[in-house]
C-alpha cells in the first residue's frame, strides 16, 4: 500500500503529484500486468535472450 503523509497547508494537487510519483516508481501497474497471467520461466527467460540480442544489435549499429 502506497503512503502519501499531507504536509500541513500543502495543496492536494502537490499530495497528489508525489502519489503519483511514487506509483510510478514503485512499478504497482508493471506488476500487475506481469500477474495478469502466468508465463513459464523458460518462456520468460527466452524472452530475456531475445530482447538482450535485441539490444546488442541496435547498439552495434549506432557504435
Amino acid at each position: 500500500m502506497i503512503i502519501v503523509n499531507v504536509k500541513e497547508g500543502e495543496p492536494i494537487d502537490r499530495a497528489l503529484k508525489r502519489y503519483k510519483q511514487k506509483h510510478r516508481r514503485i512499478g504497482v501497474m508493471n506488476e500487475l500486468r506481469t500477474r495478469k497471467h502466468f508465463v513459464k520461466p523458460s518462456v520468460e527467460r527466452r524472452n530475456e535472450l531475445l530482447k538482450a540480442r535485441y539490444k546488442l544489435k541496435r547498439l552495434s549499429e549506432f557504435a
